[in-house]
């Protein structure tokens, strides 16, 4: 095995372990938990035998999320809001707006982080707008008729 292939063995490998990580914690904090859960599945397929016995499942999983988050227009606007709040929110953050008078403790510990946490609560909204668009364009138009052979074979989500 070559310096060069044992390298990009090892890039595969955390790359994919980092996403694995980072889908199970959005799993349970805002963030596309399925996705980056079923990117780092994938990658981890393609070095080991028990990461690709394992995609299938994940990757099911998050087709079926993606189908259900734009099933309907109302959960499309609240998409859309909470996208917007997010990326509100991350500005608002990154300006360092001074404590409020009813901040309870000191003006130190009012929304501390900076543009560092404002930048990624802002790039977490976009990622989910971009999310929201793909499944938009993906999954909406498919109604009943759900087509398996547009997503590889997969049986209808639901």
């Amino acid at each position: 095995m070559s310096v060069k292939s044992t390298g990009s063995h090892i890039l595969l490998q955390g790359a994919g372990w980092v996403l694995v990580i980072v889908g199970l914690a959005a799993l349970v904090l805002p963030g596309p938990g399925l996705l980056a859960l079923f990117a780092g599945m994938a990658i981890l397929a393609t070095q080991y035998e028990w990461a690709d016995r394992r995609l299938a499942p994940v990757r099911k999983a998050a087709l079926r999320t993606a189908a259900d988050s734009v099933k309907s227009w109302l959960r499309i606007l609240l998409s859309v809001i909470g996208v917007l709040l997010l990326v509100g929110l991350g500005v608002y953050w990154g300006i360092g707006v001074a404590a409020p008078s009813w901040w309870p403790v000191a003006d130190k510990w009012w929304l501390m982080g900076g543009w560092g946490a404002g930048a990624t609560l802002f790039g977490s909204g976009v990622i989910a707008l971009a999310l929201l668009v793909y499944s938009y364009l993906h999954f909406r138009d498919f109604g009943d008729e759900w087509s398996p052979a547009r997503e590889g074979g997969e049986e209808r989500p639901g």
